[in-house]
């Protein structure tokens, strides 16, 4: 697909989220000539594969943030979508403002605690700030409890172990098994080697009873978390990594028929929402049975923008099929576990392939900038 395609002047798609689906939908869309408008609650994107490396390491957190208006100009609008009008084709932000489309491709992604995700309005300055502020108060920590050992329980886990081998970390999970499920037991079998070899504690098959009694994110001495079994874990600082939902506020009020029961859009082969054939979701927020991934949100932007091309030129619209699954863990910047394809890779390939430098070079090429 090449610059210069022959489009109705008329025609606008606004895309609702910048995270990864939504920059590579809105870069294929400025690549073809296609009018656009990108709406985002920040002013950057954020990389936030990197975002556990980020919280660990000190000035790690401005490589991890990347300006919109420097690459879509014009074209970017920040606020926050609060209702998708799908009989007047025009999304609602916070302010008031109406922005009108021809096509809409929703990408809002999931939304979970802090500082794995950062998805609040505010500036990329007051963003990084808060990493280092949480920097800071890591290091002034002598124990740290991660809870979840979901896949990003256990990437936080080995981050803080990695960057401060003499601190006590402790991960408690509710389930025996670490990471996710759609891994191969192999791979969540190695990721729990790893944390072992690293010197993390695990408290696996305990839930955490006293959640919402504690104070995340800030050292505070004699803490104490507790379990379903009775154990009692001091700790000076505690980390959620639990609770991830997918950010469905924009749409759920106009398109409740279209939501399955986690709040993401059903959507047919073409990735279009099952009875809008003008309104695509991707990423997160799209109900496909595949892990959400970066990777996979990448791939259903390709599809999106290529049927929103191919519904304006009379082409037959492409599908989607999903994979054997890709999934690759960074435990710390020196380790790493994953699978390509389905197959079980050796720890040093996804040492190389993503734990050293977490893939930030991809997204800053993507979007065109240079990292500073």
């Amino acid at each position: 697909m090449g610059g210069g395609l022959s489009v109705d002047p008329d025609t606008q798609v606004v895309v609702v989220g910048g995270g990864f689906g939504g920059i590579a939908a809105a870069q294929q869309l400025k690549s073809n000539g296609i009018k656009f408008i990108l709406i985002d609650l920040r002013d950057a994107f954020h990389h936030n594969v990197a975002s556990l490396r980020a919280a660990v390491q000190s000035g790690f957190a401005q490589k991890t943030f990347i300006p919109y208006r420097e690459t879509f100009g014009e074209s970017f609008v920040q606020g926050r979508v609060v209702k998708v009008d799908t009989a007047s084709r025009v999304v609602v932000l916070d302010d008031g403002q109406e922005i009108g489309y021809t096509h809409l491709i929703l990408c809002t992604g999931t939304d979970g605690p802090f500082p794995g995700k950062f998805n609040k309005v505010a500036s990329y300055h007051t963003a990084i700030e808060e990493y280092e502020n949480f920097v800071k108060e890591i290091q002034a920590a002598e124990s740290v409890v991660v809870v979840g050992g979901g896949s990003t329980g256990v990437e936080m886990a080995a981050e803080v172990k990695t960057e401060y081998p003499d601190k006590k970390v402790v991960l408690i999970h509710s389930r025996i098994a670490l990471a996710d499920v759609e891994l191969r037991s192999s791979v969540r079998q190695e990721a729990k080697e790893v944390l072992l070899r690293k010197g993390v504690e695990l408290v696996l098959g305990q839930k955490v009873t006293n959640l919402k009694d504690l104070k995340f994110n800030v050292t505070q001495k004699d803490m104490v978390v507790t379990t379903d079994k009775g154990m009692e874990i001091p700790a000076d600082f505690v980390i959620c990594c639990t609770g991830n939902k997918i950010n469905s506020a924009a749409y759920s009020a106009t398109m409740a028929e279209c939501l399955a029961n986690d709040g993401a859009l059903k959507v047919n082969e073409h990735l279009q929402v099952r009875g809008f054939d003008r309104i695509y979701a991707i990423g997160d927020c799209a109900h496909i049975k595949e892990p959400k991934m970066a990777y996979h949100a990448g791939l259903h932007a390709g599809i999106a923008v290529t049927n929103i091309i191919n519904s304006m030129t009379g082409k037959p619209l492409v599908s989607y099929q999903t994979g054997n699954v890709t999934m690759l863990l960074a435990m710390g910047r020196d380790d790493g576990v994953g699978q390509f394809n389905g197959y079980k890779l050796p720890c040093f390939l996804v040492t190389q392939g993503k734990s050293k430098g977490l893939l930030l070079w991809k997204s800053w090429r993507e979007m065109g900038q240079t990292s500073p």
